[in-house]
C-alpha cells in the first residue's frame, strides 16, 4: 500500500479511542450506545497519508491494554510504520467521549489521568526513525504535561537539526489544558519553530482573540521562519499565506455527518503533496491545486462517522473534484 519511493512523513503525538454516540444530536447522558473509533489527530494524519498512497510513521505511546494493542494494529493495518510506538505497562490508553451535535460538530470529554500518551519520555523516542523523515508533523496536546512535553521538544529539535521540515497543527482541545491562557501560551511557545502551520478559523479567533476573517488578525500569527500558513474555513475552503503570495481556495459542498478527522484528512493530504514536491511554496498554481485536493479530502471525511474509517482514497478525492467542476 505504501509507496516505497514516497518520502517518509513522521507524525508525533497522541493516539486514543474516541467513543462516538450512535445517534447524532444527543448529549452524552442521553446517548444509549457508543461506537468505538480510533482517533488522535497525529495518528489520523499518519493514516490519511498512507490511505492516499504515501509513506508515514507514527511516534507516540499507548497503554498495555486491549485498546492500546488495538490501536497499534490499526496503524499497521493502515500501512503506517509503528516502530516508534511505545507501550506503557502502568498507564491506560487515553479515551475521549465525543458528542455529535445535529450539525456534525463535536464536544469532547476526556479520560486521561494520566494516560499513556502523556508519559512518553525523551529516552523512549525512536530517533533513527524520526531522522529519516522528510517532514515531522505534530500538534499541541503533547505539550500539555511532562514528561511528554520534553519528549516533544527533543523530537522537534532532532528533526530541525537534521534539516527536516516541521509541520504544526495545534488542534486546540481546551478541556485538556489547565486554562485558556495556558493553552494559548503553550501553543504559542513553539510557534516560531514551524515551517508550515495549519489552523482553523476558530483557532485563529482563540489564539489572537480577534476576528479570524480579518487579514491583519491572521497575519499576527505569521513569523519569519514560516514557509506557509494555512487557515481552514470549514466547508468554505481555506486561505493561504506565503512570503510571496496569498489567496483562498474554495471548498466542496457535501452532506456532513461527523467533522471528526476532517482537518487531519486535509493536513495528511497536504503533507503528502508537500513531501513529493517542495516547490509548492514557490509555485502558486501548484499550491492551489494541492490545497484544493486537501479541501476535497477534508470534505469526504465529514460524510462518514469516525476519523480513520472515513479517510478518503486518492480516487474518491479526484472524483469529488471532477464532479464539482462539471456542475
Amino acid at each position: 500500500m505504501a509507496n516505497s519511493e514516497s518520502p517518509l512523513i513522521v507524525a508525533f503525538g497522541e493516539m486514543l479511542i474516541d467513543f462516538v454516540p450512535d445517534t447524532a444530536g444527543v448529549s452524552l447522558a442521553e446517548s444509549t450506545g457508543f461506537l468505538k473509533a480510533p482517533g488522535g489527530a497525529p495518528a489520523n494524519v499518519a493514516c490519511a497519508i498512507t490511505k492516499l498512497g504515501g509513506k508515514s510513521a507514527f511516534v507516540g505511546k499507548v497503554g498495555d491494554d486491549e485498546f492500546g494493542h488495538m490501536l497499534i494494529n490499526i496503524l499497521k493495518k493502515n500501512g503506517v510504520n509503528a516502530e516508534g510506538v511505545c507501550v506503557d505497562t502502568h498507564a491506560r490508553t487515553a479515551l475521549a467521549f465525543v458528542t455529535l451535535r445535529k450539525d456534525g460538530e463535536r464536544e469532547f470529554m476526556f479520560y486521561r489521568n494520566p494516560s499513556a500518551d502523556m508519559l512518553l519520555k525523551d529516552s523512549e523516542l525512536n530517533m533513527p526513525l524520526i531522522k529519516q523523515a522528510k517532514i515531522f508533523h505534530y500538534g499541541s496536546i503533547s505539550l500539555i504535561s511532562e514528561p511528554c512535553r520534553s519528549a516533544h521538544m527533543a523530537a522537534m529539535k532532532a528533526a530541525k537539526d537534521a534539516g527536516i521540515m516541521l509541520s504544526y497543527d495545534p488542534n486546540v482541545r481546551l478541556p485538556l489544558w489547565p486554562s485558556a491562557d495556558a493553552a494559548r501560551e503553550g501553543i504559542k511557545s513553539i510557534w516560531n519553530q514551524a515551517d508550515f502551520i495549519k489552523v482553523s478559523d476558530d483557532e485563529v479567533h482563540f489564539l489572537t482573540q480577534g476576528d479570524a476573517e480579518k487579514e491583519d488578525v491572521v497575519l499576527s500569527l505569521w513569523h519569519d521562519n514560516l514557509k506557509l500558513l494555512v487557515i481552514t474555513d470549514g466547508e468554505k475552503g481555506c486561505r493561504y499565506y506565503t512570503k510571496k503570495f496569498k489567496g483562498k481556495v474554495t471548498g466542496f459542498s457535501v452532506k456532513a455527518i461527523d467533522t471528526t478527522g476532517a482537518g487531519d484528512a486535509f493536513v495528511g493530504s497536504f503533507l503528502l503533496s508537500m513531501a513529493k514536491d517542495m516547490s509548492i511554496f514557490e509555485d502558486e498554481t501548484k499550491l492551489k491545486e494541492a490545497l484544493s485536493f486537501s479541501n476535497a479530502c477534508g470534505a469526504i471525511c465529514t460524510t462518514q462517522k469516525g476519523a480513520i474509517p472515513a479517510l478518503p482514497t486518492q480516487s474518491a478525492a479526484l472524483e469529488l473534484i471532477s464532479k464539482s467542476k462539471s456542475k
